[in-house]
Protein backbone atom coordinates (compact mmCIF):
# COMPACT_ATOMS: atom_id res chain seq x y z
CA UNK A 1 0.00 0.00 0.00
CA UNK A 2 1.67 3.41 -1.41
CA UNK A 3 -0.02 7.06 -0.68
CA UNK A 4 0.73 9.85 -2.75
CA UNK A 5 1.77 13.52 -2.22
CA UNK A 6 -1.97 14.22 -1.44
CA UNK A 7 -1.80 11.83 1.64
CA UNK A 8 1.29 12.95 2.69
CA UNK A 9 -0.70 16.69 2.96
CA UNK A 10 -3.54 15.32 4.93
CA UNK A 11 -1.30 13.08 7.25
CA UNK A 12 1.06 16.08 8.44
CA UNK A 13 -2.55 17.72 9.01
CA UNK A 14 -3.71 14.74 10.96
CA UNK A 15 -5.06 15.10 14.83
CA UNK A 16 -4.20 12.53 17.09
CA UNK A 17 -6.72 10.13 17.58
CA UNK A 18 -8.47 10.43 21.36
CA UNK A 19 -7.85 6.70 22.74
CA UNK A 20 -4.41 6.88 21.09
CA UNK A 21 -2.80 10.23 22.65
CA UNK A 22 0.47 10.67 23.62
CA UNK A 23 1.79 10.65 27.26
CA UNK A 24 4.89 12.64 27.39
CA UNK A 25 6.46 12.84 23.51
CA UNK A 26 10.47 12.26 23.59
CA UNK A 27 12.03 14.45 20.91
CA UNK A 28 14.48 11.99 20.36
CA UNK A 29 12.67 9.45 18.59
CA UNK A 30 15.15 7.51 16.83
CA UNK A 31 18.85 7.49 16.45
CA UNK A 32 21.17 5.09 14.03
CA UNK A 33 23.37 4.96 17.35
CA UNK A 34 21.28 3.53 19.70
CA UNK A 35 21.46 -0.02 18.28
CA UNK A 36 24.54 -2.41 18.94
CA UNK A 37 25.02 -3.76 15.05
CA UNK A 38 24.57 -2.46 11.80
CA UNK A 39 21.94 -5.75 11.22
CA UNK A 40 19.98 -4.57 13.94
CA UNK A 41 19.55 -0.70 12.39
CA UNK A 42 18.57 -2.59 9.13
CA UNK A 43 15.63 -4.59 10.64
CA UNK A 44 14.34 -1.08 11.39
CA UNK A 45 14.29 0.36 8.55
CA UNK A 46 11.32 0.48 6.74
CA UNK A 47 10.67 -2.11 3.96
CA UNK A 48 13.74 -3.64 4.95
CA UNK A 49 13.76 -7.60 5.57
CA UNK A 50 15.13 -8.57 8.88
CA UNK A 51 17.34 -10.93 9.46
CA UNK A 52 15.95 -14.42 10.87
CA UNK A 53 19.00 -15.27 11.85
CA UNK A 54 19.83 -11.87 13.90
CA UNK A 55 20.12 -12.42 17.74
CA UNK A 56 18.75 -8.42 19.03
CA UNK A 57 21.15 -8.57 22.08
CA UNK A 58 19.86 -4.79 23.11
CA UNK A 59 16.59 -6.85 24.45
CA UNK A 60 18.64 -9.19 26.26
CA UNK A 61 19.65 -9.65 30.04
CA UNK A 62 22.63 -6.91 30.55
CA UNK A 63 23.57 -9.11 34.05
CA UNK A 64 24.77 -11.89 31.72
CA UNK A 65 27.53 -10.15 30.25
CA UNK A 66 28.77 -9.72 34.01
CA UNK A 67 28.20 -13.01 35.07
CA UNK A 68 30.56 -14.52 32.23
CA UNK A 69 33.41 -12.50 33.86
CA UNK A 70 33.01 -14.73 37.10
CA UNK A 71 31.94 -17.87 35.33
CA UNK A 72 35.58 -18.33 33.54
CA UNK A 73 37.42 -17.43 37.24
CA UNK A 74 39.91 -15.40 34.89
CA UNK A 75 41.17 -12.19 36.39
CA UNK A 76 42.91 -10.50 33.35
CA UNK A 77 42.97 -6.94 34.63
CA UNK A 78 42.70 -5.17 30.71
CA UNK A 79 39.30 -7.54 30.52
CA UNK A 80 38.65 -6.67 33.62
CA UNK A 81 39.22 -2.19 32.60
CA UNK A 82 37.72 -2.80 29.08
CA UNK A 83 34.74 -4.44 30.56
CA UNK A 84 34.11 -1.33 33.33
CA UNK A 85 34.59 0.93 30.42
CA UNK A 86 31.79 -0.83 28.22
CA UNK A 87 29.66 -1.02 31.17
CA UNK A 88 26.73 1.64 31.70
CA UNK A 89 25.51 2.72 35.25
CA UNK A 90 22.34 0.80 36.40
CA UNK A 91 20.51 4.13 36.02
CA UNK A 92 21.42 5.60 33.08
CA UNK A 93 20.81 2.25 31.17
CA UNK A 94 16.94 2.00 33.02
CA UNK A 95 16.63 6.04 31.64
CA UNK A 96 17.93 4.46 28.35
CA UNK A 97 15.29 1.57 27.95
CA UNK A 98 12.49 3.77 28.82
CA UNK A 99 13.61 5.82 26.49
CA UNK A 100 13.47 2.91 23.64
CA UNK A 101 10.03 1.98 25.12
CA UNK A 102 8.98 5.73 24.55
CA UNK A 103 9.89 5.82 20.88
CA UNK A 104 8.82 2.57 20.21
CA UNK A 105 4.97 3.35 21.22
CA UNK A 106 5.17 6.44 19.31
CA UNK A 107 6.09 4.92 16.05
CA UNK A 108 3.37 2.19 16.53
CA UNK A 109 0.79 5.34 17.08
CA UNK A 110 2.31 6.69 13.75
CA UNK A 111 1.81 3.32 12.48
CA UNK A 112 -2.05 2.97 13.76
CA UNK A 113 -2.67 6.80 12.48
CA UNK A 114 -1.99 4.86 8.76
CA UNK A 115 -4.62 2.71 8.91
CA UNK A 116 -8.19 3.26 7.43
CA UNK A 117 -10.87 4.23 9.45
CA UNK A 118 -12.56 1.60 11.26
CA UNK A 119 -9.66 -0.98 10.38
CA UNK A 120 -9.82 -3.99 12.26
CA UNK A 121 -6.73 -6.13 10.62
CA UNK A 122 -4.42 -8.03 12.31
CA UNK A 123 -1.86 -5.76 12.10
CA UNK A 124 -4.04 -2.92 13.88
CA UNK A 125 -4.73 -5.40 16.45
CA UNK A 126 -1.77 -6.43 17.34
CA UNK A 127 -0.27 -3.12 17.33
CA UNK A 128 -3.11 -2.21 19.67
CA UNK A 129 -2.41 -5.05 22.18
CA UNK A 130 1.48 -4.03 21.87
CA UNK A 131 1.10 -0.29 22.70
CA UNK A 132 -1.05 -1.57 25.81
CA UNK A 133 1.74 -3.99 26.80
CA UNK A 134 3.90 -1.28 25.98
CA UNK A 135 2.49 1.53 28.00
CA UNK A 136 2.09 -0.66 31.29
CA UNK A 137 5.65 -1.75 31.41
CA UNK A 138 7.04 1.77 31.32
CA UNK A 139 5.02 2.62 33.76
CA UNK A 140 5.82 0.16 35.85
CA UNK A 141 9.55 1.04 35.45
CA UNK A 142 8.97 4.08 36.23
CA UNK A 143 7.31 3.24 39.49
CA UNK A 144 9.88 0.77 40.51
CA UNK A 145 13.37 2.17 38.81
CA UNK A 146 13.79 -1.06 37.65
CA UNK A 147 13.63 -2.97 34.15
CA UNK A 148 12.58 -6.56 34.49
CA UNK A 149 13.02 -9.30 31.73
CA UNK A 150 9.03 -9.24 31.36
CA UNK A 151 9.76 -5.48 30.26
CA UNK A 152 12.61 -6.49 27.95
CA UNK A 153 10.14 -9.01 26.45
CA UNK A 154 7.60 -6.51 25.55
CA UNK A 155 10.37 -4.62 24.17
CA UNK A 156 11.07 -7.07 22.17
CA UNK A 157 7.58 -8.04 20.85
CA UNK A 158 6.86 -4.61 20.39
CA UNK A 159 9.68 -4.71 18.06
CA UNK A 160 9.14 -7.39 15.75
CA UNK A 161 5.29 -6.04 15.69
CA UNK A 162 6.89 -2.35 14.18
CA UNK A 163 9.07 -4.99 11.53
CA UNK A 164 6.10 -5.83 10.13
CA UNK A 165 3.96 -2.76 10.10
CA UNK A 166 7.35 -1.59 8.32
CA UNK A 167 6.74 -4.22 5.60
CA UNK A 168 3.11 -2.56 5.74
CA UNK A 169 3.20 0.66 5.56
CA UNK A 170 6.85 0.81 3.15
CA UNK A 171 6.37 5.19 2.57
CA UNK A 172 9.36 7.19 4.98
CA UNK A 173 7.77 10.30 3.27
CA UNK A 174 4.57 9.44 5.00
CA UNK A 175 6.47 8.57 8.37
CA UNK A 176 8.05 11.21 8.42
CA UNK A 177 5.58 13.71 8.04
CA UNK A 178 3.55 12.89 10.69
CA UNK A 179 6.35 12.82 13.19
CA UNK A 180 6.50 16.00 12.12
CA UNK A 181 3.38 17.12 13.03
CA UNK A 182 3.10 14.70 16.05
CA UNK A 183 6.38 17.30 17.41
CA UNK A 184 5.16 20.76 16.18
CA UNK A 185 1.60 19.34 18.06
CA UNK A 186 3.35 18.15 21.44
CA UNK A 187 5.69 21.40 21.15
CA UNK A 188 2.85 23.78 21.40
CA UNK A 189 1.19 21.97 23.91
CA UNK A 190 4.64 22.79 25.92
CA UNK A 191 4.27 25.97 25.00
CA UNK A 192 0.56 26.00 26.39
CA UNK A 193 1.54 24.50 29.25
CA UNK A 194 4.73 26.95 30.58
CA UNK A 195 2.04 29.50 29.80
CA UNK A 196 0.05 28.41 31.80
CA UNK A 197 2.07 27.68 34.82
CA UNK A 198 3.47 30.89 34.73
CA UNK A 199 -0.01 33.03 34.96
CA UNK A 200 -1.11 30.49 37.92
CA UNK A 201 2.30 30.93 39.90
CA UNK A 202 1.65 34.43 39.49
CA UNK A 203 -1.67 34.12 40.28
CA UNK A 204 -0.18 32.24 43.30
CA UNK A 205 2.31 35.46 43.94
CA UNK A 206 -0.48 37.97 44.26
CA UNK A 207 -2.75 35.80 46.03
CA UNK A 208 -2.75 36.76 49.92
CA UNK A 209 -3.12 33.20 52.09
CA UNK A 210 -6.66 32.82 53.71
CA UNK A 211 -4.76 32.46 57.31
CA UNK A 212 -3.14 35.72 56.73
CA UNK A 213 -6.92 37.58 56.20
CA UNK A 214 -7.93 35.83 59.41
CA UNK A 215 -4.88 36.96 61.27
CA UNK A 216 -5.47 40.66 60.19
CA UNK A 217 -9.02 40.63 61.23
CA UNK A 218 -8.66 39.41 64.72
CA UNK A 219 -5.86 41.37 65.64
CA UNK A 220 -8.20 44.57 64.02
CA UNK A 221 -10.77 43.63 66.21
CA UNK A 222 -8.38 43.40 69.36
CA UNK A 223 -6.78 46.60 68.74
CA UNK A 224 -9.55 48.46 69.17
CA UNK A 225 -10.24 47.44 72.32
CA UNK A 226 -6.82 48.26 73.48
CA UNK A 227 -6.58 51.61 75.53
CA UNK A 228 -4.87 54.30 73.74
CA UNK A 229 -0.98 54.55 75.11
CA UNK A 230 -0.01 56.99 77.66
CA UNK A 231 1.46 60.62 76.50
CA UNK A 232 4.36 59.47 78.63
CA UNK A 233 5.24 56.76 75.93
CA UNK A 234 4.52 58.70 73.43
CA UNK A 235 7.17 61.09 74.32
CA UNK A 236 9.86 58.17 75.03
CA UNK A 237 9.07 56.62 71.83
CA UNK A 238 9.31 59.77 69.68
CA UNK A 239 13.12 61.01 71.19
CA UNK A 240 14.31 57.30 70.05
CA UNK A 241 12.70 57.69 66.25
CA UNK A 242 14.12 60.85 65.27
CA UNK A 243 17.94 59.99 67.14
CA UNK A 244 20.43 59.88 64.64
CA UNK A 245 22.67 58.01 66.20
CA UNK A 246 20.54 54.86 65.80
CA UNK A 247 19.91 52.34 63.52
CA UNK A 248 16.92 53.08 61.64
CA UNK A 249 15.63 50.97 59.38
CA UNK A 250 11.92 51.52 56.72
CA UNK A 251 9.98 48.79 55.82
CA UNK A 252 6.79 49.37 53.51
CA UNK A 253 4.46 46.71 53.77
CA UNK A 254 0.87 45.64 54.32
CA UNK A 255 1.87 42.11 55.16
CA UNK A 256 1.68 41.44 59.19
CA UNK A 257 3.88 38.25 59.36
CA UNK A 258 6.65 39.19 56.41
CA UNK A 259 6.94 42.57 58.88
CA UNK A 260 7.69 40.15 61.53
CA UNK A 261 9.86 38.28 60.35
CA UNK A 262 11.98 41.29 59.64
CA UNK A 263 11.91 42.51 62.54
CA UNK A 264 12.38 39.40 64.40
CA UNK A 265 15.42 38.44 62.50
CA UNK A 266 17.33 41.77 62.75
CA UNK A 267 16.81 42.04 65.96
CA UNK A 268 18.05 38.39 67.10
CA UNK A 269 20.90 38.89 64.65
CA UNK A 270 21.84 41.95 66.37
CA UNK A 271 25.07 43.22 68.74
CA UNK A 272 23.00 46.13 69.91
CA UNK A 273 19.71 45.45 69.27
CA UNK A 274 18.50 48.32 71.82
CA UNK A 275 20.00 51.03 69.22
CA UNK A 276 17.48 49.71 66.35
CA UNK A 277 14.85 51.36 65.20
CA UNK A 278 12.09 50.02 62.81
CA UNK A 279 9.98 52.66 61.12
CA UNK A 280 7.28 50.40 59.28
CA UNK A 281 5.29 51.78 56.57
CA UNK A 282 1.72 50.39 55.70
CA UNK A 283 -1.53 51.54 54.86
CA UNK A 284 -4.78 52.60 56.73
CA UNK A 285 -6.34 48.96 56.38
CA UNK A 286 -3.40 47.08 57.80
CA UNK A 287 -2.22 49.67 60.51
CA UNK A 288 -4.44 47.95 63.34
CA UNK A 289 -3.40 44.50 62.60
CA UNK A 290 0.36 45.43 62.36
CA UNK A 291 -0.05 47.85 65.10
CA UNK A 292 -1.60 44.93 67.48
CA UNK A 293 1.47 42.80 66.58
CA UNK A 294 3.94 44.65 67.81
CA UNK A 295 1.86 45.15 70.73
CA UNK A 296 1.57 41.99 71.97
CA UNK A 297 4.51 40.77 70.55
CA UNK A 298 7.31 43.41 71.55
CA UNK A 299 10.99 43.01 70.29
CA UNK A 300 12.68 43.45 73.52
CA UNK A 301 15.04 46.79 73.54
CA UNK A 302 14.69 47.23 70.41
CA UNK A 303 11.74 50.07 68.88
CA UNK A 304 9.05 49.70 66.74
CA UNK A 305 7.66 52.69 65.25
CA UNK A 306 4.07 51.79 62.72
CA UNK A 307 3.07 54.90 60.27
CA UNK A 308 0.13 55.18 58.09
CA UNK A 309 0.69 56.11 54.72
CA UNK A 310 -2.69 58.01 54.43
CA UNK A 311 -0.91 60.57 57.35
CA UNK A 312 1.95 62.01 54.85
CA UNK A 313 -0.68 65.00 53.79
CA UNK A 314 2.18 67.08 51.90
CA UNK A 315 2.07 63.54 49.61
CA UNK A 316 -0.90 64.49 47.73
CA UNK A 317 -0.50 68.19 48.33
CA UNK A 318 3.27 68.56 46.93
CA UNK A 319 3.52 65.65 44.67
CA UNK A 320 1.44 64.53 41.34
CA UNK A 321 0.96 60.88 42.14
CA UNK A 322 1.76 59.46 39.00
CA UNK A 323 2.13 55.81 40.06
CA UNK A 324 -1.71 55.62 39.94
CA UNK A 325 -1.67 55.69 36.41
CA UNK A 326 0.28 52.70 35.51
CA UNK A 327 -1.48 50.14 33.31
CA UNK A 328 -0.56 46.94 35.65
CA UNK A 329 -2.37 44.30 36.74
CA UNK A 330 0.04 43.16 39.31
CA UNK A 331 -0.49 44.74 43.16
CA UNK A 332 3.23 44.13 43.53
CA UNK A 333 3.88 46.96 40.39
CA UNK A 334 0.83 48.86 41.23
CA UNK A 335 1.01 49.12 45.00
CA UNK A 336 1.79 52.76 46.52
CA UNK A 337 3.78 51.42 49.10
CA UNK A 338 6.31 50.33 46.45
CA UNK A 339 6.92 53.73 45.55
CA UNK A 340 7.26 55.21 48.70
CA UNK A 341 10.79 54.52 49.22
CA UNK A 342 11.40 57.19 46.68
CA UNK A 343 10.24 59.89 49.49
CA UNK A 344 12.15 58.33 52.62
CA UNK A 345 13.97 62.14 52.83
CA UNK A 346 10.73 63.82 53.23
CA UNK A 347 9.23 60.38 55.67
CA UNK A 348 12.23 61.09 57.94
CA UNK A 349 13.11 64.49 57.73
CA UNK A 350 15.16 64.42 60.94
CA UNK A 351 17.17 61.02 60.04
CA UNK A 352 20.64 61.35 58.26
CA UNK A 353 20.80 57.65 56.94
CA UNK A 354 18.38 54.82 56.70
CA UNK A 355 18.40 51.12 55.29
CA UNK A 356 15.68 50.06 53.68
CA UNK A 357 14.31 46.38 53.99
CA UNK A 358 11.89 44.74 51.87
CA UNK A 359 9.66 42.74 53.77
CA UNK A 360 10.58 39.36 52.31
CA UNK A 361 13.72 39.57 53.49
CA UNK A 362 15.37 37.51 56.47
CA UNK A 363 18.25 38.99 58.38
CA UNK A 364 21.50 36.37 59.47
CA UNK A 365 23.65 38.58 60.87
CA UNK A 366 24.80 42.06 62.48
CA UNK A 367 24.04 44.64 60.23
CA UNK A 368 25.58 47.82 62.12
CA UNK A 369 28.29 47.81 59.56
CA UNK A 370 26.80 49.30 57.28
CA UNK A 371 26.50 52.32 58.97
CA UNK A 372 30.22 53.00 58.58
CA UNK A 373 30.16 51.91 54.79
CA UNK A 374 31.95 54.07 52.25
CA UNK A 375 29.07 56.14 50.32
CA UNK A 376 32.10 57.63 48.30
CA UNK A 377 29.43 60.53 48.52
CA UNK A 378 27.00 58.88 46.82
CA UNK A 379 23.11 58.40 48.14
CA UNK A 380 22.34 54.93 47.47
CA UNK A 381 24.13 51.71 48.60
CA UNK A 382 23.55 48.69 46.62
CA UNK A 383 24.29 45.04 45.70
CA UNK A 384 25.33 45.03 41.91
CA UNK A 385 23.47 42.40 39.48
CA UNK A 386 25.22 42.59 36.56
CA UNK A 387 27.66 39.65 36.77
CA UNK A 388 26.54 37.79 33.62
CA UNK A 389 27.10 34.15 35.13
CA UNK A 390 24.85 34.85 37.95
CA UNK A 391 20.98 33.69 38.21
CA UNK A 392 20.36 37.77 39.03
CA UNK A 393 21.90 38.97 36.24
CA UNK A 394 20.04 42.28 35.09
CA UNK A 395 20.70 44.36 32.07
CA UNK A 396 19.56 47.92 31.70
CA UNK A 397 17.83 47.68 28.28
CA UNK A 398 15.80 44.68 29.74
CA UNK A 399 13.94 46.79 31.15
CA UNK A 400 14.12 50.74 30.07
CA UNK A 401 13.53 51.31 26.29
CA UNK A 402 16.87 52.50 24.93
CA UNK A 403 15.58 53.22 21.27
CA UNK A 404 13.58 56.12 22.84
CA UNK A 405 16.41 59.26 22.13
CA UNK A 406 15.85 60.47 25.53
CA UNK A 407 17.40 57.62 27.20
CA UNK A 408 19.86 56.43 24.73
CA UNK A 409 21.78 60.10 25.73
CA UNK A 410 20.71 59.80 29.20
CA UNK A 411 21.84 56.48 29.87
CA UNK A 412 24.53 53.58 29.01
CA UNK A 413 22.49 50.52 28.58
CA UNK A 414 25.77 48.83 29.69
CA UNK A 415 25.79 50.39 33.16
CA UNK A 416 26.04 48.16 36.25
CA UNK A 417 22.34 47.55 37.72
CA UNK A 418 21.94 46.84 41.15
CA UNK A 419 18.86 45.29 43.14
CA UNK A 420 16.48 46.57 46.11
CA UNK A 421 15.65 44.45 49.02
CA UNK A 422 18.72 46.12 51.14
CA UNK A 423 19.73 49.58 50.29
CA UNK A 424 21.57 52.01 52.69
CA UNK A 425 20.31 55.53 51.99
CA UNK A 426 22.33 58.89 52.67
CA UNK A 427 19.75 60.93 52.85
CA UNK A 428 21.28 63.89 53.28
CA UNK A 429 22.90 63.56 50.05
CA UNK A 430 19.04 62.53 48.80
CA UNK A 431 18.02 66.07 49.42
CA UNK A 432 21.12 68.40 48.11
CA UNK A 433 20.91 66.09 45.12
CA UNK A 434 16.82 66.53 44.98
CA UNK A 435 16.35 62.84 43.57
CA UNK A 436 12.64 62.79 44.38
CA UNK A 437 12.25 65.85 41.67
CA UNK A 438 14.15 63.57 39.30
CA UNK A 439 11.85 60.25 40.22
CA UNK A 440 8.58 62.52 39.84
CA UNK A 441 10.64 63.62 36.07
CA UNK A 442 11.20 60.20 34.97
CA UNK A 443 7.94 58.71 36.15
CA UNK A 444 6.04 61.72 34.07
CA UNK A 445 7.77 60.20 30.98
CA UNK A 446 7.14 56.93 31.94
CA UNK A 447 3.54 57.68 31.54
CA UNK A 448 3.67 59.56 28.64
CA UNK A 449 5.86 57.42 26.49
CA UNK A 450 6.67 53.59 26.69
CA UNK A 451 10.52 54.00 28.30
CA UNK A 452 10.09 52.34 31.46
CA UNK A 453 8.67 48.54 32.35
CA UNK A 454 8.67 46.05 35.45
CA UNK A 455 7.41 48.81 38.35
CA UNK A 456 10.01 50.37 40.55
CA UNK A 457 13.11 48.95 39.89
CA UNK A 458 13.50 50.76 36.10
CA UNK A 459 12.61 53.73 38.00
CA UNK A 460 15.32 53.65 40.62
CA UNK A 461 17.85 52.64 38.30
CA UNK A 462 17.55 55.96 36.54
CA UNK A 463 16.70 58.31 39.62
CA UNK A 464 19.77 57.16 41.09
CA UNK A 465 22.29 56.61 37.90
CA UNK A 466 25.36 57.61 39.07
CA UNK A 467 24.36 57.88 42.31
CA UNK A 468 24.63 54.18 43.78
CA UNK A 469 27.88 52.70 45.11
CA UNK A 470 28.13 49.05 45.46
CA UNK A 471 28.43 47.48 48.47
CA UNK A 472 29.99 43.65 49.35
CA UNK A 473 27.69 40.60 48.00
CA UNK A 474 27.96 39.07 51.30
CA UNK A 475 25.44 41.91 52.48
CA UNK A 476 22.50 40.69 50.40
CA UNK A 477 22.11 37.48 49.12
CA UNK A 478 19.62 37.62 45.96
CA UNK A 479 17.20 34.26 44.63
CA UNK A 480 15.66 32.87 47.38
CA UNK A 481 12.19 33.25 45.76
CA UNK A 482 13.02 32.28 42.10
CA UNK A 483 16.03 30.29 42.13
CA UNK A 484 15.89 26.65 43.91
CA UNK A 485 19.79 26.24 42.82
CA UNK A 486 21.34 28.95 45.50
CA UNK A 487 24.56 27.32 47.22
CA UNK A 488 23.80 26.76 50.46
CA UNK A 489 27.40 27.88 51.45
CA UNK A 490 26.35 31.46 49.82
CA UNK A 491 23.00 31.96 52.20
CA UNK A 492 25.35 30.92 55.19
CA UNK A 493 27.18 33.46 54.48
CA UNK A 494 24.94 36.10 53.81
CA UNK A 495 23.95 38.89 56.19
CA UNK A 496 20.51 39.15 54.23
CA UNK A 497 18.69 36.48 52.24
CA UNK A 498 16.58 37.76 49.94
CA UNK A 499 13.27 35.50 48.49
CA UNK A 500 12.99 38.04 45.17
CA UNK A 501 10.57 36.69 43.04
CA UNK A 502 6.99 34.58 42.95
CA UNK A 503 8.25 31.71 45.20
CA UNK A 504 7.93 33.42 48.45
CA UNK A 505 8.42 31.47 51.50
CA UNK A 506 4.79 31.97 53.40
CA UNK A 507 3.22 30.96 49.86
CA UNK A 508 2.28 26.95 49.56
CA UNK A 509 4.87 27.25 46.25
CA UNK A 510 7.38 28.81 47.90
CA UNK A 511 10.89 26.41 47.98
CA UNK A 512 10.20 23.91 50.67
CA UNK A 513 14.74 23.91 51.23
CA UNK A 514 14.37 27.89 51.64
CA UNK A 515 11.28 28.14 54.28
CA UNK A 516 12.71 26.48 57.23
CA UNK A 517 15.59 30.19 57.20
CA UNK A 518 12.02 32.27 57.18
CA UNK A 519 9.55 30.03 59.69
CA UNK A 520 12.45 29.70 62.20
CA UNK A 521 12.08 33.32 63.57
CA UNK A 522 8.10 32.68 63.65
CA UNK A 523 6.68 31.14 66.51
CA UNK A 524 3.86 29.27 65.46
CA UNK A 525 2.61 28.30 68.67
CA UNK A 526 1.45 31.67 68.98
CA UNK A 527 -2.75 31.64 69.41
CA UNK A 528 -3.62 34.08 66.82
CA UNK A 529 -1.75 31.89 64.74
CA UNK A 530 -3.22 28.62 65.55
CA UNK A 531 -6.68 29.55 65.55
CA UNK A 532 -6.03 31.09 62.08
CA UNK A 533 -4.61 27.59 60.84
CA UNK A 534 -0.86 29.17 59.98
CA UNK A 535 1.67 26.41 60.42
CA UNK A 536 5.32 26.46 59.73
Amino acid sequence: MTYGAGDVEALSSMEQEAGESLKGPRPIVFKDNDFQSREGINSLEFGSNPSKEHKDNRFEDEGEKNNSYKATGQHDRGAVKRDKNARIPQSRSVDYKVKEMTDQLIRARVYLSFAPPGSNSHLTKELRQRIKELEHAVEEVTKDSALTKSALQKMKNMESSLVKAGHAYPDCSAMSSKLRAMTDNAEEQVRMQKKQVTYLVNLAARTTPKGFHCLSMRLTSEYFALPPPSERELLEQKKLLHDTKLYHYAVFSDNVLACAVVVNSTVSSAKEPERIVFHLVTNSLNLPAMSMWFSLNPMGRATVEVLRMEDFEWLSREYDLGWKVHNFSDPRFTSELNYLRFYLPNIFPSLDKVVVLDHDVVVQKDLSGLWHVDMKGKVNGAVETCQENEASFLRMDMFINFSDPLIADEFDSKACTWAFGMNVFDLRRWREENLTARYHEYLRLSNERPILKGGSLPLGWVTFYNQTTAVERRWHMLGLGHDSTVPPDDIEKAAVIHYNGAWKPWLDIGFGEYKGLWSKHMDFDNPYLQQCNIHG
